[in-house]
């Protein structure tokens, strides 16, 4: 099996419950010159992590990408527990808790995951996941729309995920409400706070599709400002370092929203994955889809059931706040397990690992002649990244290397010129990166 759960405690106990003094004793039947005794030439024993990404290498040797792509899927590594204990049948085949009394198991992990949330973003409440990061902001729109009551008009900054803006307009187009575009600073890829007019929200991407850190601080009070409420697009791994959302500015982001698949999801070719949402309890009856809540019985005992379901399938399709039918509870076990496996300090060394990559990568591919950064901000881990030639014939000869180099960003933002979107995880070790410079480099010398 890929993951043993007992400790040494465990073991130390169950030995002791059957009255034996440790595990070698179990098989003191097998004469000693049967026994191999030290075997020789074994290596030193390595880690999780370093064990399974050596079998990978070995099993996938001649068809395994080295992925330096990233752009909203991201290539975590994976503790085994997580998905030993994720898919264990009373997790796998467990379904939507209508009976509370039945579900309690399926509730009681909803509402960590809902605690998990709360605490990352810094915000008061959070909802049992929704479909994905960009549905997710598209519900996030709508609820900020709803709550405002004056306007229907919306700032969404350029900076945000292409295919995210692309999902929000689809969604609320048709509802009457206006997305207004804001600019980047072409020196900075940040955002430039620069509107007139009535609007009900802005969105701030923290960090954005560039990878750049935004000024936080400064965007939400310009944008509390001004009446409107700022709902935050957020990296749930960046947020280990960065300030959680319910602390940006004076009074904090009013609203949370992102993809959940860094947290103990798979890439799996593109899915599922999940959304997650978290707002301020003044917000917390606009927010869609339910919410577990924990409670006492009669007898005293801890039970958690449904608290809030403001979806047409619970209320009046006149009263639902979104038609939102189930969300991805696998995924969400998942995320929940990893987020306890890891813990804050495991998230943290996540996240400084991946930046620290970065870090590394860039210096390496700063020595390259006509490579250069696009924008001049800090940022997490992705950067956008110049080269001197067409990137789409530049990643595919990189990619019959065997690497994928990044995200061509040429039909999202094509006055970028030849840029490339490159990303880093704590995945990737000194010779990876040293890989991609290599790669990259032997790329822009062919003809």
């Amino acid at each position: 099996m890929p993951f043993i759960p007992h400790t040494e405690d465990d073991v130390g106990e169950m030995l002791a419950a059957i009255g034996v003094r440790d595990i070698e004793a179990l098989f003191d039947e097998i004469p000693p010159q049967l026994k191999t005794g030290d075997l020789a030439g074994v290596p030193p024993g390595l880690d999780e992590m370093q064990a399974t990404r050596l079998m990978e290498d070995r099993a996938g040797r001649d068809a395994r990408f080295l992925c330096f792509i990233g752009a909203g899927a991201y290539e975590h590594h994976i503790p085994a527990a997580v998905w030993q204990i994720a898919t264990r049948g009373e997790f796998y085949s467990a379904y939507t808790p209508y009976q509370a009394e039945a579900s309690q198991g399926t509730l009681q992990l909803l509402y960590e995951f809902q605690s998990m949330m709360a605490s990352l973003t810094g915000l008061d409440a959070s909802n049992a996941s929704l479909y994905d990061g960009a549905s997710a902001l598209a519900e996030a729109v709508l609820m900020a729309v709803r709550a405002h009551k004056s306007s229907r008009r919306v700032l969404m900054p350029r900076s945000v995920h292409p295919r995210y803006r692309q999902v929000v307009s689809a969604i609320v187009a048709n509802q009457g409400i206006e997305l207004v575009e804001l600019p980047f600073d072409p020196a900075t890829g940040r955002t430039a706070a620069e509107a007139t007019g009535d609007f009900a929200a802005f969105v701030v991407a923290q960090p954005n599709f560039f990878g750049v850190l935004e000024d936080v601080d400064a965007l939400t009070d310009w944008a509390h400002s001004r009446g409107m409420l700022v709902i935050a697009c957020v990296n749930p791994t960046s947020l280990a370092l960065l300030a959680a959302p319910g602390r940006w500015g004076a009074a904090g982001a009013d609203i949370a929203v992102g993809e959940g698949q860094p947290l103990g999801v798979p890439l799996a070719n593109g899915g599922p994955y999940f959304g997650f949402i978290a707002c301020r309890q003044a917000l917390v009856r606009q927010m869609p889809g339910r919410i577990v809540g924990r409670t006492v019985d009669v007898e005293g005992n801890a039970g958690f059931t449904l608290t809030l379901q403001a979806r047409e399938q619970h209320i009046r399709r006149s009263k639902a706040t979104s038609n939102i039918c189930t969300n991805q509870g696998l995924a969400v076990t998942a995320a929940t397990i990893y987020m306890s496996l890891l813990g804050p300090d495991g998230l943290s060394r996540v996240a400084r690992r991946s930046h620290a990559n970065l870090r590394g990568l860039l210096q390496r591919l700063a020595r390259i002649d006509g490579v250069h950064r696009a924008f001049d901000s800090p940022v997490f881990h992705e950067a956008v990244l110049c080269l001197p030639r067409p990137v789409d014939a530049v990643l595919g000869r990189m990619r019959r290397s065997g690497v994928l180099g990044g995200y061509d960003l040429n039909a999202d933002y094509p006055e970028l010129g030849n840029a490339v979107l490159v990303c880093t995880t704590e995945t990737k070790t000194d010779a990876d990166l040293d890989a991609h410079a290599s790669v990259l480099a032997e790329a822009l010398d062919a003809r």
